[in-house]
């Protein structure tokens, strides 16, 4: 391998790289050094994990959680003791793990895979709004949870839920502010997450 093909190769994993959320330019650069130093076995590892996600991990096909590739539901609507008439919508998978974490909701929930940022070029079409509001339609729903992050984009993306919920014969209700303001809902502990569930209100 020539000189200039050893660093196409390392300009290519740091393009790459860049493209994740959260990682700039400088940070694709030092990930990238770093894993040129590291052992063969861990960053084959690594690759091998990024692989496996993309092989054996989807999405649920009514509440668009992870699932099992060969599982077009996910465990949560697989339970037969989880309340279905009950729907808790959050942004991300991670927010929907992190309410199980704390133990007091026992509904079914709705994952939009994103929010509302327009600068970003995330518009209602990226989000899986359609999809909960034809599970709204054709099922015996009586409340949907807004549990967006309490941010600018959060708060626009519920208000669009809202919205489109109107006149839909439901209770549309969002998590008390027992989180802060501008705060996401991953980094929230249970008890503050419980007070927020156990305190929603109308929203």
């Amino acid at each position: 391998m020539t000189a200039d093909s050893q660093e196409g190769v390392i300009e290519l994993l740091i393009e790459r790289l860049g493209r994740l959320p959260g990682i700039g330019a400088k940070s694709a650069e030092r990930l990238a050094h770093h894993l040129l130093k590291s052992p063969a076995e861990e960053v084959l590892a690594l690759a091998e994990s990024l692989r496996a996600i993309k092989e054996r991990v989807g999405f649920c096909s009514r509440c668009h959680y992870l699932t099992d590739a060969g599982n077009s539901l996910c465990v949560i609507c697989r339970d037969p003791r989880r309340d279905a008439s009950v729907i808790c919508v959050v942004e991300q998978p991670r927010d929907l793990m992190a309410l199980e974490r704390s133990g007091c909701y026992r509904g079914t929930y709705h994952v939009l895979l994103g929010r509302l940022a327009p600068l970003s070029g995330v518009g209602p079409d990226q989000l899986t709004l359609e999809s909960l509001i034809e599970r709204v339609r054709n099922s015996e729903v009586r409340e949907v949870i807004l549990a967006t992050n309490p941010n600018l984009e959060g708060d626009a993306t519920a208000m669009l839920v809202s919205q489109r919920l109107e006149n839909m014969g439901i209770e549309v209700t969002k998590l008390a502010r027992g989180l802060p303001s501008g705060g996401f809902l991953e980094f929230a502990n249970k008890e503050m997450l419980a007070d927020a569930v156990l305190g929603r209100r109308k929203y």
